[in-house]
């Protein structure tokens, strides 16, 4: 006879010494029922590896960033990927290297992750079916492991060494490597072995960390390279908000129990510009739920050509009722696209919806001598006749600075908010300085989408009724709730 509770205990030890597989349908597929798209940024950091050897996960605490590196580091030991799977693959064994600050810190986070709890070893992200040997070192803390020799899917050995950032740079020299995950941001002169390490085998860096010691070298490293074309960097930032697996509750407990000057660090995994953030103001106080654009809210769209950078694009609505306040509920951001796809990608939410765009759309494209902003208006993006501009009693405004400081006042005020789904417009603010008075404009797309549509935010109308025609904007009607728009 069958023991029914021996056979459970057996299906549920085995389904834990499997979790990698088991994963690639519940936490990583993002087209699983269960969880759809909730851990899409997984996702897009594991893909990006196919052209970025170097790629930061700079997020903040319980957000599952450890998780993510550790499942990637995984696959590449095993050779098993899952089948969306785009990034970097190896088809033969590899040899990396695992390391966090303290001996402690590796132990319980990285060591954890990989094999699971001790004496439960193959319940990690490791499979047991492929975990060979797990050999330990003398650290003055026991369990500590050194060596991990992981069987690949081709029959060959795969190794992970472990080690500590304490234990200096030179334990960081040696032999060339396929990869290095760095979990907690290391010091600079480790760091710079790390990069080393890897250059043989032209490898693969990972980073994961909450940034709690501002912009550093290493940090400055990653966020001024990564706009670069070709520079191979890549950076994900990830806070409480792309999360969906914390509860609300429990968030607010740990928010409180932070101390106040690390607490948004902590919560949206970017480093505290103090003074110098252009935006210094909490991402809960202007994130809010989507909710549905009335038939009478005005709207208004922004671009941002991307002539050198990503084009982008923000959809925007303004509700005339009380104080106005401004709504981005959508956004759109893409590399290395010409003006017919980003023009396709802007009609989204309609035709009838005015396009803000900036004074740079007055230069004439080189080869044929048309304007850009007339590119996009040849495939029947509605343009405003102007380029994006304030009006004063001193005449027009185009000062950047005075828009940004005017959507500041707007977020203090509750009248400017952004709809949680917006991930990208909130990474940028993240990270959107100014230093030494200068404003840094390193990645700031979505947002000067967004600013181009604030400044014009006059000329929004609303949805016209009956057949979609092209309106032509006149002078507003006197009170905040209409605009006069004719055909």
């Amino acid at each position: 006879m069958i023991d029914q509770t021996r056979l459970l205990e057996e299906v549920e030890l085995r389904n834990r010494s499997r979790k990698l597989y088991i994963n690639y349908r519940r936490i990583y597929d993002p087209d699983h029922k269960e969880l759809p798209g909730a851990y899409q940024w997984q996702v897009d950091f594991h893909n990006a590896g196919a052209t970025h050897p170097e790629r930061l996960l700079m997020a903040g605490n319980r957000v599952g960033k450890t998780q993510c590196a550790a499942a990637e580091v995984a696959c590449h030991l095993t050779g098993n990927y899952p089948k969306w799977w785009q990034g970097k693959r190896w088809e033969r064994a590899v040899h990396w290297w695992a390391g966090g600050d303290t001996t402690e810190n590796v132990r319980d986070i990285i060591q954890k992750s990989l094999l699971g709890e001790e004496g439960e070893h193959g319940t990690g992200w490791i499979p047991a079916e492929a975990l060979l040997e797990v050999k330990y070192r003398q650290a003055g803390v026991t369990s500590v492991v050194e060596m991990i020799r992981v069987k690949h899917r081709n029959g060959q050995i795969s190794t992970l060494g472990i080690k500590t950032y304490e234990q200096g740079r030179k334990s960081w020299q040696g032999t060339a490597k396929d990869g290095i995950w760095a979990d907690e941001e290391p010091p600079e002169d480790v760091f710079t072995e790390m990069i080393t390490r890897l250059i043989d085998k032209k490898g693969v860096m990972l980073m994961t960390f909450t940034p709690l010691n501002g912009p550093t070298g290493v940090v400055q490293h990653f966020e001024e390279k990564r706009v670069i074309p070709g520079s191979g960097i890549y950076v994900k930032n990830v806070g409480w908000n792309d999360a969906p697996h914390l509860d609300p509750v429990e968030m607010e407990r740990l928010k409180a129990s932070y101390p106040e000057h690390e607490r948004e660090t902590r919560v949206s995994g970017m480093p505290l510009m103090g003074s110098g953030a252009v935006f210094p103001i909490s991402d809960d106080a202007i994130v809010i739920d989507p909710v549905p654009i009335q038939p009478h809210w005005r709207r208004i769209n922004g671009i941002d050509f991307g002539i050198d950078h990503p084009g982008a694009g923000a959809f925007c609505a303004i509700d005339p009722d009380g104080e106005g306040c401004f709504y981005v509920y959508d956004i759109y951001r893409a590399s290395n696209q010409t003006a017919v796809y980003h023009a396709a990608a802007m009609k989204k939410h309609g035709t009838w919806i005015p396009c803000a765009w900036p004074h740079d759309g007055l230069n004439r494209d080189k080869g044929s001598g048309i304007a850009i902003k007339d590119q996009y208006r040849a495939h029947g993006l509605y343009m405003l006749r102007e380029h994006a501009h304030q009006v004063h009693e001193g005449g027009k405004d185009v000062s950047v600075n005075a828009a940004l400081d005017q959507m500041l006042e707007w977020m203090r005020t509750g009248r400017f908010k952004v709809f949680r789904t917006c991930r990208d417009w909130f990474e940028e603010k993240r990270s959107y300085y100014r230093k030494d008075g200068v404003l840094v404009r390193k990645l700031d797309d979505c947002i000067s989408a967004s600013r181009y549509a604030f400044m014009m935010r006059r000329l929004a109308i609303i949805e016209p009724a009956g057949v979609p025609f092209r309106p032509k904007i006149t002078t507003p009607i006197v009170g905040p709730a209409r605009w006069r728009a004719n055909a």
